[in-house]
């Protein structure tokens, strides 16, 4: 299957022109990606589209410097000039062949039951009908509803100097419903993802219409919110979205590449106690079907679990290929790239909080005054300080233990290393939530989960007097 994207005998020989160059380290990532979309808007097809990229990338390492060059050309030759123009870093007359022997292929099949090739774009169109229904029946005041589904194939091989001979198949397959809500406060806004690396066998109908009805009450909860208050307070984050809050606020800052620029608060901490002992934070690419999962990363390094922080204690970060190879140890697996026109860099892939032994609604009955953060929208994060700033999209206040009054949009504001030691409680009620992260110009699709937990304390931006 995946020995048709490039033959191994034309992987070889480009990796031994790389080599006879002067390289250290060479690699070639070869690609053949489709893609498909569709939209509803109110209640007509705005969208329905399909596309193909096929192409490889050559990364050509000389000391500490990296070539790279890309193409669309899978021949031979088109390979063998990549190659050329990403070793003309390479000392010149250092040469000499430098035989690579690659091991034998790691071929992944896809494991999606349903392929999105094998779908009728009508049946595509009949779950975001049903979606659409769905949503409007769930109240008056649902005026707009959007709906959307998009699927990838991504096929891929991987082969560098060091005999790394991998291949995988991804599928990953997204829905999400968008509903407005119109009332006496304005309009309102409600939002519900479903993503798995998995083919359409996860869209049951089921799936769709809880989607649906989440989205559309979440829209109409949200016309009775009032101004969020403003100053330090008590938060407990649900199961599932809040992961997006450990994503930001310390998991980039868990990166080797920003670790060994000195970029990030993490720098030189491991061993020492940088949470709270009820925080074990984990990136994991093992978790099959979420999606971050990966059977091999773009590096051809195999998924992995990997503990970042252990009852509070940092204990390792995530390491890329070049950076792990630097430091005279293995990657973690966090090697990601968007494409092969893109070179890899740390990533995280399912990054989560594990969950403890309370119980979540007795953490609510137990907190007198505070917010309920039912999901988490966008933020942003300066790795070198941990400062963030977060906007809560669908959040509740609490008061005397129980969760009451609607908020409007909110922001959390904090420092991430501060904010870890102030996790005072975690329930068992573990979830997941799907994102897209953005770093240097790159998305690559993640996991975030966590279990309803307690922060004692974390600065709200509201805007009630």
């Amino acid at each position: 299957m995946s020995d048709t994207l490039v033959q191994r005998d034309v992987v070889q020989r480009v990796l031994n022109e790389s080599m006879g160059r002067g390289a250290d380290f060479a690699e070639v990532f070869a690609e053949d990606r489709r893609t498909a979309s569709a939209s509803l808007d109110q209640r007509r097809i705005q969208e329905l589209s399909s596309g193909r990229s096929r192409g490889a990338g050559v990364r050509v390492v000389v000391g500490e410097t990296t070539g790279f060059a890309h193409t669309a050309d899978l021949s031979e030759s088109g390979l063998l000039a990549a190659a050329r123009a990403a070793a003309a870093v390479a000392r010149e007359g250092g040469g000499g062949v430098r035989e690579v022997k690659l091991e034998a292929l790691r071929d992944y099949p896809s494991r999606a039951e349903i392929s999105p090739d094998d779908v009728p774009k009508a049946a595509k169109i009949e779950l975001m009908t049903r979606a659409d229904d769905v949503a409007r029946a769930s109240g008056a005041a649902i005026s707009q509803v959007q709906v959307g589904l998009s699927d990838s194939t991504r096929r891929f091989l991987v082969a560098n100097s060091e005999g790394v001979f991998a291949a995988d198949d991804q599928v990953r397959t997204r829905f999400a419903v968008s509903c407005v809500a119109n009332g006496d406060g304005g309009m309102q806004t409600g939002y519900r993802p479903l993503a798995a690396t998995r083919g359409f066998e996860f869209l049951t109908p089921d799936a769709i219409e809880e989607a649906a009805r989440g989205a559309a009450h979440q829209a109409m909860t949200k016309l009775s919110a009032r101004p969020a208050p403003s100053g330090d307070l008590p938060v407990v984050l649900a199961g599932g979205s809040g992961g997006i809050l450990f994503h930001e606020a310390c998991g980039h800052g868990l990166e080797a590449d920003a670790i060994v620029k000195q970029a990030s608060v993490y720098a030189g901490k491991v061993g020492e106690q940088v949470a709270s002992p009820l925080v074990t934070l984990v990136d994991d690419g093992t978790m099959t079907g979420e999606w971050g999962y990966l059977a091999v990363d773009d590096e051809g390094r195999p998924g992995a679990r990997n503990v970042l922080i252990e009852n509070g204690i940092l204990t390792d970060y995530m390491w890329d290929y070049l950076r792990a190879r630097k430091e005279g140890r293995q990657s973690s697996g966090n090697g990601r790239r968007q494409s092969y026109a893109h070179l890899p860099m740390v990533r995280m892939t399912n990054t989560y909080l594990l969950a403890g032994d309370a119980d979540a609604d007795e953490i609510v009955a137990q907190t007198m005054r505070g917010v309920y953060v039912a999901q988490l929208g966008g933020g942003q994060v300066n790795t070198a300080t941990g400062d963030f700033v977060f906007g809560a999209t669908a959040a509740f206040m609490i008061e005397n233990g129980r969760i009451t009054t609607p908020l409007r949009d909110c922001n959390l504001i904090g420092n991430g290393p501060e904010i870890l030691k102030r996790v005072d409680a975690v329930a068992t009620d573990f979830s997941t939530t799907p994102g897209t992260c953005g770093k240097d110009g790159q998305q690559v699709p993640v996991g975030c989960g966590q279990a309803t937990m307690r922060l004692s304390g974390i600065t709200i931006g509201g805007t009630a007097a």
